[in-house]
This record gives structure tokens, sequence and C-alpha cells, in this order.
């Protein structure tokens, strides 16, 4: 679990949020940093192979939506490439702390 500005967030929620969206694929990084006072999350998620570049930015403005919307919290959400996240045998380490 994580605290972001006083938001509980699980990152099984938000996994779950990128589900939702049809153009996203399930493969995601979570940063969380505070460069300033406040925490800012940065959600790095892989678009599916067959969207279109143009199509990413409409993807990643639902879903954060979608995050606003459920979960309370605001995210930059930065959509890459295909393949472009490294992948684990193990178990997945998703959340990269940086505050």
């Amino acid at each position: 679990m994580l605290v972001v500005r006083g938001v509980n967030v699980f990152p099984s929620q938000i996994e779950e949020m990128i589900l939702r969206c049809k153009g996203l694929a399930p493969h995601y990084e979570i940063e969380v940093t505070r460069p300033n006072r406040l925490d800012e999350i940065t959600i790095v998620v892989e678009a599916r192979p067959e969207l279109a570049d143009n199509a990413q930015q409409r993807a990643a403005l639902l879903l954060a939506a979608a995050l606003k919307d459920n979960i309370g919290i605001s995210a930059e959400i930065r959509v890459t490439a295909s393949g472009s996240l490294p992948r684990s045998a193990g178990k997945a380490n998703r959340v990269k702390d940086r505050r």
C-alpha cells in the first residue's frame, strides 16, 4: 500500500483501472516522487500493439480520469510502446518509491 497525499492507494486498484482501458496492456510501473513538498505519482503503462499513436493520448486521459474518479488521486500517465517495460520471471516489482 502507498500513501499519496493522504490517500491510501493499493497497486491492485491501479492495475484494475488499467485493465478496464481497452488500449492499454497490463504491464505498468508506478513511480512515486516528492519533488517539492507534495507527493506525485507517475504511471508508466504499455500500449497494446494494435493501438495507434494518436489513440495513446486518449487512453492516457481515460486512465487519468478513471483514477481520479475511482481512487481520488491525480497521476501523470505515460504510455510507452509495447514491450518497452521490463518483464520479471518471479514476483513483479511494479512500484518505485523515490521519495
